[in-house]
């Protein structure tokens, strides 16, 4: 891994890298912000998918959360990042002293069984750089609150949920999709209330996404198992991969999400399930992705 140190080689080397990701995703949760949470008002009004600057493709599943938890951790501005090299091919250098951020991607390798050959699929790692630890990079101004941008893009939001064809009805109780009836209960939009950090239409939309990856999951679209209670690991994993799909899809569509709504107890039921299942994270971000990409599939091309 270029520009590691011995003791992240070491340690990435010697170490189960699912236990080791999903280690990362446990101390981020234990510090009471998951990585796909922003809750603070900055210079950049909303996380972003991350991308690779080489190819232009954005990260999947579980490399956004590893990307996302160095960039909030550290503050970085960008939403660009790249291997060492790549970085290099296009004459740029990394910081001294910088660390990269470790990803991971499955490969596969040939073995015979039963006179068969067969690919056996296995875990790999990288380390990327963001684009704010290059020595070329020059942080931006900060921009005063009143100038900044408006992000208040309801009719892009309505759009999108309506090319869903999902059913949705308002009403006086809380948000919840109805796999019976196959149809999304939300709050009348006027019940959402403006904090510190988040505008009522932020609020219900971010709240609306969660419940459309929720909708995906009907046997009738990506037939998805959702647990009866709170508590059981089926149950966790769907909410979490709601909570994910919700973030990427609010990163793509450049709405701000600052807070989730969910309490302690959700944080500590997936900090439990983590702990117990060292592949549990991965499986709820592919899915997420999934569900994410299923949605934006019922747009217009």
């Amino acid at each position: 891994m270029e520009n590691a140190t011995k003791e992240e080689q070491a340690t990435v080397k010697h170490r189960d890298l699912h236990q080791h990701v999903t280690d990362t995703i446990i101390r981020q949760l234990e510090t009471g912000v998951a990585p796909w949470q922003k809750p603070w008002q900055g210079d950049e009004p909303c996380l972003s998918l991350p991308y690779n600057f080489t190819t232009g493709n954005k990260y999947q599943g579980i490399n956004i959360l590893l990307l996302w938890t160095t960039a909030s951790n550290k503050n970085f501005q960008s939403a660009e990042w790249a291997s060492f090299k790549q970085w290099q091919d296009k004459r740029e250098g990394i910081r001294k002293g910088e660390k990269g951020t470790l990803i991971v991607f499955y490969d596969t390798f040939e073995k015979e069984e039963d006179g068969e050959i067969k690919k056996i699929p296995f875990l790999k790692s990288s380390v990327v750089f963001n684009r704010c630890q290059l020595a070329s990079y020059i942080p931006k101004q900060s921009v005063p609150i009143a100038e900044r941008q408006t992000w208040e893009r309801v009719n892009a939001m309505e759009e999108f949920v309506q090319n869903t064809k999902a059913v949705i009805k308002e009403h006086d109780g809380g948000a919840m999709y109805i796999k019976a009836d196959d149809h999304i209960l939300m709050p009348k939009a006027e019940y959402f209330i403006e904090t510190y950090t988040v505008s009522p239409y932020q609020g219900y939309y971010t709240t609306l996404m969660h419940e459309l990856t929720h909708w995906t999951g009907h046997p009738a679209r990506l037939n998805r198992q959702f647990g009866k209670r709170f508590g059981d690991k089926i149950y966790a994993a769907e909410e979490l991969l709601a909570e994910l799909g919700a973030a990427f899809l609010c990163a793509d569509l450049a709405l701000p999400i600052f807070e989730t709504g969910h309490n302690a107890n959700y944080i500590a039921n997936w900090l439990t399930a983590l702990r117990n299942d060292k592949h549990f994270i991965f499986a709820a971000a592919s899915e997420a992705s999934k569900a994410a990409g299923y949605l934006h599939s019922l747009q217009p091309k």
